[in-house]
Formats: C-alpha cells, sequence, structure tokens
C-alpha cells in the first residue's frame, strides 16, 4: 500500500452545503402553509438557497473563529471603545439586514413625515409617529411567521449575528413609548444598508440597538440595580452606574434601565450626545463566553452618559417588557434554527456514513433515534411558527394577544430547554466527527444553552406562566380551553389539561411551575401540530410525549412512522 492510499478518504460524508434550508424542510413549508405564508410569495425559497449556500457555511466558521477584539484606547491614548470584528461577520450582517431581519415587521406601520434630524438638545422638533406604530404592549407587527422562518434558517447557519438583529427589531416596541425619539430612529432603524461605522446615528445609513440591563447584584432581578439616572432637562438624563452584561456593544444606542428620582426608568443611551461628542461609556471587557463566540457581550461603566427617558419614572420595567415579549420569540424561533441544522447534519451524515456492512440510517437503532429526533423536531416547528402567528393577528384578534402573552413564556421555556438535549444528541450521530470543531455541530451544541438564559431563564418563564395565571385568570383559562379543544382528541391532551388546571389552582404553585409551564407548553404544542403536521405525525408526538413520559431519544415507540418522517426531515438528495 502506497503512502497515497492510506490517506485516501472515503466513508465520509460530503459536506452538507449548497443546499435549499427552506425547500429540504418540509414540516417548516407544511407550517408556513398552515400560518398563512405561502413561502413562494414570500421568497423565502430563494433565501434558503441563499443561506445554504457554502459561502454563507464558511463565512459562519470564520466569524466564529476570529471573534471580536475591544479596542479601548487608540495610539494616542485616547479612550476609543470601540469593538471590531472580522468582516465575515459584517457579511453576515449585510446579507440579513438587506433582507429585513432586524426590522421587516414593522414596514408596514405608519411612517413619520419628518426627516431624519439630530436630536435637538432643546427638544425643538420633536414630531410623533403615524398613529399606527408598535405600542408597547400591543404585539402590533406584521410578518412574525416569515420573520421567525428566516431567522431560524441563519440561526443553524450562524446565531451569533442574530442578537444585534433581535435586539434591533425589539426596540421598537419600547421606542414607541417616547414618539419623538421613534420619529428621529425609525427611519434609520428601517434601512436594510447596514452601516458598521462609529459615527453619530443621524450621519449613518442605518442603525443597530442593543440593551443593558443586567448588573453584578441583580441579574433577572432588575429592581435591584443601582445604576442612576439624574435629570438634566425635560427628558434627558446624565446616567452613572455599571451593567454586567450589555448586548451587542457595538451597537448606535442601548436600551437601558437605570434608578431616577421616581424609580426603575427606561432610558435610551445612544453612543454619541446631540452634540456629536461620543457619550460616556467605557467599555471594561468582552465576555469571554461558552459559545455565540462570534458575538460580543459586554461589561460597561456608565460615566454621566447621555439619555433620553423612555416613558414615565418609575416604569422602566412595563417600557421594556414590550421589547423582552418580542425577543422571547426570537429566542424560541433561534433554538429552532439550531435544532434544525442539527438535525440535518444528523440524518445526512447517517445517509453516507458505512458501519457494519450497511448505511447508519439503516440500522434500527440509528434509524429510531433519528425518527425520535424529527419527530420532535416537527413540534418545535409547529410551535413556533403558531407562536409568531399569535403576533401577527394579536393587533386585531384579542384572542391571539391573549395567546402570544400566555403561551410565548411556556413556548420558550419547552423549546429552548430542549435544544441543548436534542442537539447533543444528534452530535452524538456524528460520533466523533461531531465532537471536533471542524464541523458545525460543536458549534451548534455551545449555543444551544443560551436561549434558553437570554431573556429569562427557565424558573422566570414558568413564574410567568403563573403570573399570567393569577393576573389574567379568565384569559388563561379560554387560552387553555382553546388549545384543549384544538387538541382534542389526541392521546393525553384531557389529562394535560387537567394537570394544568390542578396545577395552576394549588396551595403552593410556585411548587409546580416548571410542571404548569411544561404542560401548558405540551398542549401548545399538540394543538399546532393538529394545525400543520399530519395527522398520524400529531398523534404520535401526542401519544410518546403527553399519554406516557417522554423517554430518551430513540425509546420512543415512533418506529412506524421511521420512513415518513426522516423524509419530511430531509428528502434524499
Amino acid at each position: 500500500m502506497s503512502a497515497y492510499d492510506t490517506h485516501r478518504v472515503f466513508n465520509q460524508a460530503p459536506p452538507f452545503v449548497d443546499v435549499n434550508l427552506v425547500t429540504l424542510d418540509q414540516p417548516l413549508l407544511d407550517a408556513l402553509t398552515a400560518n398563512g405564508v405561502d413561502p413562494v410569495q414570500e421568497g423565502l425559497l430563494s433565501f434558503g438557497e441563499a443561506w445554504g449556500a457554502a459561502e454563507r457555511f464558511e463565512l459562519g466558521r470564520l466569524a466564529n473563529e476570529n471573534p471580536p477584539k475591544l479596542r479601548t484606547h487608540n495610539a494616542r491614548g485616547e479612550r476609543a471603545d470601540q469593538v471590531e470584528f472580522h468582516p465575515a461577520w459584517h457579511a453576515l450582517m449585510a446579507a440579513s439586514m438587506e433582507a429585513g431581519l432586524h426590522a421587516s415587521t414593522w414596514d408596514r406601520m405608519g411612517e413619520s413625515s419628518a426627516a431624519p434630524q439630530a436630536p435637538a438638545r432643546n427638544g425643538a422638533g420633536k414630531t410623533g409617529p403615524g398613529k399606527n406604530l408598535p405600542g408597547a404592549n400591543s404585539f402590533q407587527g406584521r410578518g412574525h411567521v416569515a420573520r421567525s422562518a428566516r431567522l431560524s434558517v441563519i440561526s443553524g447557519v450562524e446565531a451569533g449575528h442574530v442578537c444585534p438583529l433581535t435586539m434591533t427589531h425589539a426596540s421598537l416596541a419600547s421606542l414607541a413609548v417616547a414618539p419623538e425619539r421613534l420619529s428621529q430612529w425609525l427611519p434609520f432603524v428601517r434601512s436594510r444598508q447596514y452601516d458598521p461605522r462609529f459615527l453619530p446615528f443621524w450621519e449613518k445609513r442605518s442603525v443597530n440597538l442593543g440593551m443593558g440591563m443586567t448588573e453584578k447584584q441583580g441579574g433577572a432581578d432588575v429592581r435591584a440595580n443601582t445604576t442612576t439616572a439624574a435629570p438634566v432637562q425635560d427628558d434627558e438624563y446624565e446616567i452613572t452606574g455599571h451593567k454586567w452584561f450589555m448586548s451587542a456593544p457595538m451597537c448606535d444606542a442601548f436600551l437601558v434601565l437605570a434608578q431616577a428620582p421616581g424609580g426603575l426608568t427606561c432610558f435610551l443611551v445612544p453612543r454619541f450626545r446631540p452634540d456629536g461628542s461620543v457619550n460616556g461609556l467605557r467599555f471594561q471587557r468582552l465576555k469571554d463566553k461558552l459559545g455565540n463566540r462570534s458575538n460580543a457581550s459586554s461589561e460597561v461603566e456608565f460615566v454621566a452618559a447621555f439619555g433620553w427617558r423612555l416613558g414615565d419614572e418609575g416604569r422602566g420595567v412595563r417600557t421594556i417588557i414590550s421589547m423582552v415579549q418580542y425577543t422571547r420569540l426570537d429566542c424560541v424561533s433561534g433554538s429552532n434554527g439550531l435544532m434544525r441544522m442539527a438535525l440535518a447534519q444528523a440524518i445526512h451524515h447517517a445517509r453516507h456514513r458505512m458501519a457494519f456492512g450497511r448505511k447508519l440510517v439503516d440500522q434500527p437503532a440509528m434509524t429510531l433515534v433519528l425518527a425520535d429526533l424529527a419527530l420532535e423536531m416537527e413540534a418545535i416547528t409547529a410551535l413556533t411558527l403558531r407562536l409568531a402567528a399569535s403576533f401577527d393577528a394579536a393587533g386585531s384578534d384579542p384572542a391571539e394577544a391573549a395567546f402570544a402573552r400566555v403561551v410565548t413564556p411556556a413556548a420558550k421555556f419547552f423549546v429552548c430547554k430542549t435544544a441543548p438535549g436534542f442537539i447533543y444528541e444528534a452530535l452524538e450521530c456524528l460520533g466523533g466527527n461531531g465532537y471536533v470543531e471542524e464541523g458545525p455541530m460543536a458549534r451548534l451544541y455551545r449555543e444551544a444553552p443560551l436561549n434558553a438564559i437570554w431573556e429569562g431563564p427557565g424558573n422566570i418563564m414558568a413564574l410567568d406562566v403563573l403570573r399570567a395565571a393569577s393576573r389574567e385568570a379568565d384569559e388563561m383559562v379560554a387560552v387553555a380551553g382553546q388549545l384543549a379543544e384544538e387538541a382534542g382528541g389526541m392521546p393525553g391532551v384531557a389529562e394535560a389539561a387537567k394537570d394544568l388546571g390542578d396545577a395552576l389552582r394549588g396551595d403552593n404553585p410556585e411548587w409546580r411551575a416548571r410542571f404548569a409551564a411544561d404542560r401548558l407548553a405540551g398542549l401548545a404544542t399538540a394543538a399546532a401540530l393538529r394545525r400543520s403536521a399530519p395527522a398520524a405525525v400529531a398523534e404520535a408526538w401526542a401519544r410518546t410525549r403527553l399519554a406516557t413520559p417522554r423517554r430518551i431519544y430513540g425509546a420512543n415507540d415512533v418506529g412506524h412512522l421511521a420512513p415518513r418522517l426522516l423524509e419530511r426531515a430531509l428528502p434524499l438528495i
């Protein structure tokens, strides 16, 4: 045997690239149609082709292998406080912004007649936005279903750059409480021309917005924040303090919580003051994270930083929670995309890899694992797009608005917590090939826990379900009844509905908060599957997840559906 022969590569799967990430996903196509979106008319097929190109996958690899760097000072010793990114990051951002991932659901809302302008120090020149712009807690965007599908696709290719897209998109819900700020920033937010230059926002083609809530001593308990905001004049304040996590520090402005004289308040803090000078944001360091390596997360000091108040003093949580509701939907969509890519990689590998004389996909134990993962993916996709549809309809349908409020925390709880275990199982299907950094599986696995932590971890989501049941009891009853009716007749649905009611009515419901969130998510998922998936698929999920305890992947009785599930998950290519 020659030296050449010893290094001949065979029995390896070809790269999963130059594929259409939408047309190869039948559950996604079905869920889009069921929720009122035509994939062809919406341009999703060409989108799936563009993001399945080898070039996009390579950009994702490069962006993660060359993480951002913080430049606190320039060569002259002056403060710089800028974050530098690899060109791959900028290319991904440009592609996603061109597709509108940062703003598309607001395209149809009312426009302000005011031209873009620099903010006036004296408050002059303030013009209100159109009357149909999104309001706090209103869920009045359009196109959430199509955007959720797009966000899922790009998350599977490279999830790190999703953060500033999500923050920018969601910020308009909070800016709406300050019409003059909204009218100033809206044209720049809506622009599809990515502009990473470090300039005052009124000199740019577009902007991105970030968020800073978390402090060292507070974490999720933002009311414990100590950052202060001193009034200067009108809605202008001077902010001093520290943020332990501030998302996307390269952004042009940030929604920040600080203690004003009247209590915890929300502020818009730009990188540049209205006079064009650099604002007092001093970046201390970038976080060294488990995953999400391409994205920058920072610690920052506010040194007499300029900020505009958004909403009334003391109502900061209420102001920013409207933004958080949108970001939670993105967490669900992002986790859906991570799992989808992991499943596609696993099936693709198993169809090409030989072991013990047969393709892996034809080995019964492996077949069952992949089919069980595919069944879970059907459920996750159906729930994700059904939730997005409720955001679309909420502005005109009170029942859908209630659905969005009640189901969002439960869906985030279920979907984002499912992702790490799901992706691990898919990674194991590749063996050692899944564990090394050359392929995407290791990156997907490191990314998986993040969406469960962002915008409120599991306990916060479960407690939000309880709060919804306590504050809007009639709404919770109506939504649960609707879900049980829509999923009626499937195995375990009646029992799940009873379990949910018992958990919410118990003497100490906090003990069963996670149980309640899990059962609510199960009902919502069963109803979503009944809406978009084949009847046999919906019934199999309910039978193996609701009627009986969920078992480890590959131990649930779905073998009779295996060929159909795998073909729906990834048609032969």
